[in-house]
């Protein structure tokens, strides 16, 4: 992580630092377009597979089930526009959320279907129970954040998946502040969609990220955005047939960010190699471990942190308040010291990673 010679970087929930195995892809794209065009092409088409089957891998489901998307919002619009609504059907949100999982379902009412929001607890926490008592009959789909980007509140994704199929809803799950950190199996949880930036927790480039649509839901999906690459023999141009492919990457119309998919490949390929080498709870572990003694180093110098008191809901977003001291003024300072954080609803927002250590932490304190 190169990032580390110049910053305290404490920003992950916001845009993360390339790796630098990201970096060398970008740098070998580049050079490969500069000196020898297309005719390389396949080999750049093949890192776009070697990213599809490494989200397969970190996401354990099947490589069919993954399309790559250009940012969340797109990912989000394929199940919102997608989805065969009805007047009358209703769609249940957690108030709080990022813009990118709210707005496309807002924009279904003009199609008849109620936006029911659902009110965050103290912490910004998000009660299962809420949620579920917020569904009735004409509720087709729950939408909802993994890690609330302000809150840093994780839901136990797994229960929600159980009780809300067990009443015949789909899960929605933008897993952007979660991806990258916290392990996620989609052969046991049962996740109906999912959407993915790479910018942040997986520290790849911004304007590459991954969608999960289950095989099962390919054909509820409406594709909207259809293409030379949606179909099935997406390289005959002379006798063009709309049989539109039978996996995820039909969701995927034309040409691909060749260099972005090739950078956000090899953070996978190193995040993965993490996790083969030491468990699927290395990185999560050593996340909140760090976050844990953000939170007490900042509580005992009298600032209110805003923290789940359970393990299991924390993640490695940290928010807090610096008593007389306005966030906006609070994160300059900080810039100029060499440490970089985010102001997110009214307060401080700490990101910090795996490979961020005890120095960035007291780096920041000390500014403060």
């Amino acid at each position: 992580m190169p990032v580390t010679k110049n910053w305290a970087y404490l920003d992950h929930a916001a845009v993360g630092p390339l790796t630098k195995p990201a970096a060398n892809a970008f740098r070998r794209y580049a050079e490969e377009a500069e000196t020898q065009g297309d005719t390389v092409w396949p080999s750049w088409a093949g890192r776009m597979d070697e990213l599809r089957r490494a989200a397969a891998e970190l996401l354990r489901t099947q490589r069919d089930e993954i399309c790559l998307v250009p940012n969340t919002s797109t990912g989000i619009n394929i199940v919102a526009e997608g989805y065969p609504w009805k007047s009358g059907d209703s769609v249940v949100v957690p108030e709080g959320e990022f813009p990118s999982n709210l707005f496309p379902w807002e924009n279904q009412a003009s199609r008849g279907v109620e936006i029911r929001k659902v009110a965050r607890r103290e912490n910004g926490v998000v009660s299962i129970d809420d949620l579920l008592a917020a569904c009735d009959q004409s509720t087709k789909l729950i939408a909802l954040s993994w890690v609330g980007y302000a809150s840093g509140f994780r839901v136990d994704v797994q229960e929600l998946v159980e009780r809300a199929h067990q009443r015949g809803i789909l899960v929605f799950l933008d897993a952007i502040q979660g991806l990258g950190v916290f392990d996620l199996d989609l052969d046991q949880v049962d996740v109906d969609f999912l959407a993915a930036d790479g910018h942040k927790w997986l520290l790849g480039p911004e304007g590459m990220g991954i969608a999960m649509i289950r095989r099962r839901h390919l054909d509820l999906l409406r594709c909207g955005n259809v293409g030379w690459n949606s179909v099935q023999n997406a390289f005959n141009y002379a006798k063009p047939e709309l049989e539109l492919r039978n996996s995820a990457e039909r969701f995927e119309p034309g040409s691909a960010n060749m260099g972005g998919g090739a950078a956000l490949a090899a953070s996978l390929d190193l995040f993965l190699t993490v996790r083969n080498h030491h468990g699927v709870d290395a990185i999560s572990g050593r996340v909140l471990g760090l976050a844990t003694e953000l939170i007490g180093q900042l509580r005992s110098r009298g600032f209110v942190v805003r923290a789940q008191p359970e393990l299991q809901f924390q993640s490695g977003i940290v928010t807090f308040e610096v008593p007389g001291m306005n966030p906006v003024d609070v994160r300059s300072k900080l810039l100029h010291a060499g440490c970089v954080v985010s102001c997110r609803d009214g307060g401080i927002r700490a990101s910090v990673h795996a490979y961020n250590n005890l120095d960035d932490i007291s780096r920041m304190l000390r500014a403060i």
